[in-house]
């Protein structure tokens, strides 16, 4: 994602609206859930007496000495991190802005040189693979701009701190003797295994459990090296979305044109329909041309409720939410891919006063619907699948487009009601 706040906020979208949360588990290919805010964790054990234990438990698990001396070396818990994991961000975050930053002019052009820089390569791993190489590139651009923005943690001191703290102890407990292995095994020393705060790692931000379980050593040097080999990195992100169901015989979704009295109850994840039944609704390609003829199903997402864009997402679209359970993440790398094959910008009209709300003014939406007998659950500023439903019954009660999204204008009336 964005090299500035890739390791701090992730956007976390359910049917057809987002707000951001701060990254929950560490950016992976596994998907994550978003986290919420919490009592600080107190530890009872000094971090010397943890890592003790820790040590005894890891030389359980194979790992010798040798690999403990080395890699724990002059460690300790690191406490921007744990301000990191705490730090909740006050805005939600619009779709169009998200967008503006994922997918701009300069992200655009370097893809397609480095499409040019890498052909015969990328066409090995896109044949080998099955993953077409203009969406390798899309995921490679927003992980880490390229190779640019890989962090610099210690991957090693990263999990431990994050280890250590109650909070989520045993997910980092694993990815840190995850992270152990992967140095054991030779496939880099852990004073060069640098990566996020939350110990994602090299050009494709892998955590340790996802590294181990997907990286490729496609240059046959023994290593399977995120960090320096593009081989490796190519080969690494398109064995994951193979092993996953990716096929290139489809692309990820398109931009379509709704009719004026669609259904809103359709849109969201939650409905997988053929293109036929979506023909038959009214839906229709972006220029007004009728959707494929194709046997495939879709779903309709609104990420910018139903005054923004409307896409019907296909099979590898739910393949990218695996790498990162987001929706609008997942929209980015789909259109950063299709800009890169040389496709034009989206073609709905942008709103003009979009603005991001505030966390208090969801809170707010929240509330003022619970009062109204609208099950939310606690009010907490952070729309989740309740919330969601609330909002959609709400509108339409009030007979509004039931999109289930919290804008101003929904907080206007909820105010006046």
């Amino acid at each position: 994602m964005f090299p500035t706040l890739r390791h701090v906020i992730r956007p976390v979208i359910s049917g057809g609206f987002f707000i951001s949360l701060v990254l929950s588990t560490a950016v992976c290919a596994e998907g994550t859930s978003p986290a919420v805010p919490v009592a600080e964790s107190v530890q009872a054990q000094s971090f010397e007496q943890w890592l003790t234990e820790f040590k005894s438990e890891a030389r359980t698990k194979g790992i010798s000495d040798k690999t403990l001396e080395e890699s724990f070396r002059g460690v300790q818990p690191i406490p921007q991190i744990i301000e990191y994991d705490r730090r909740q961000p006050e805005f939600t975050r619009t779709f169009w802005s998200y967008l503006d930053r994922a997918v701009d002019p300069t992200r655009i052009k370097k893809a397609q040189e480095l499409e040019q820089k890498h052909r015969v390569l990328l066409d090995q791993i896109s044949q080998k693979y099955g993953v077409q190489k203009r969406f390798l590139l899309a995921f490679w651009g927003l992980e880490s701009n390229f190779g640019e923005h890989t962090g610099g943690f210690s991957v090693i001191a990263a999990n431990a701190t994050l280890a250590y703290d109650t909070r989520r102890s045993e997910f980092f407990r694993t990815q840190l003797l995850e992270a152990l292995k992967i140095v054991q095994a030779g496939h880099i020393s852990a004073d060069r295994m640098t990566g996020s705060w939350a110990g994602a790692m090299g050009h494709l931000q892998f955590i340790p459990s996802t590294y181990t379980r997907y990286a490729v050593d496609e240059n046959g040097d023994g290593r399977q090296d995120i960090w320096q080999s593009l081989p490796d990195v190519f080969g690494s992100a398109a064995n994951y979305l193979g092993q996953i169901g990716w096929t290139d015989k489809y692309t990820w979704g398109r931009e379509v044109q709704l009719p004026s009295d669609f259904n809103w109850d359709l849109a969201g994840l939650e409905t997988n329909l053929p293109l036929a039944e979506w023909q038959i609704q009214g839906v229709r390609s972006i220029d007004g041309t009728n959707l494929p003829d194709a046997m495939i199903e879709a779903s309709l997402i609104l990420p910018a409720g139903h005054k923004g864009p409307a896409f019907l997402v296909y099979s590898n679209y739910r393949k990218i939410l695996n790498w990162n359970r987001s929706i609008l993440y997942a929209i980015a790398v789909g259109h950063l891919s299709d800009r890169i094959a040389g496709a034009g910008p989206l073609q709905t009209v942008r709103q003009q006063d979009e603005r991001a709300l505030h966390r208090s003014e969801v809170e707010e939406i929240q509330s003022l619907l619970a009062k109204l007998g609208f099950d939310v659950g606690e009010p907490d500023g952070i729309v989740g699948q309740k919330t969601r439903e609330g909002i959609r019954a709400y509108q339409k009660k009030v007979g509004l487009p039931g999109d289930g999204y919290p804008d101003e204008e929904l907080l206007n009336k909820l105010r006046a009601s």
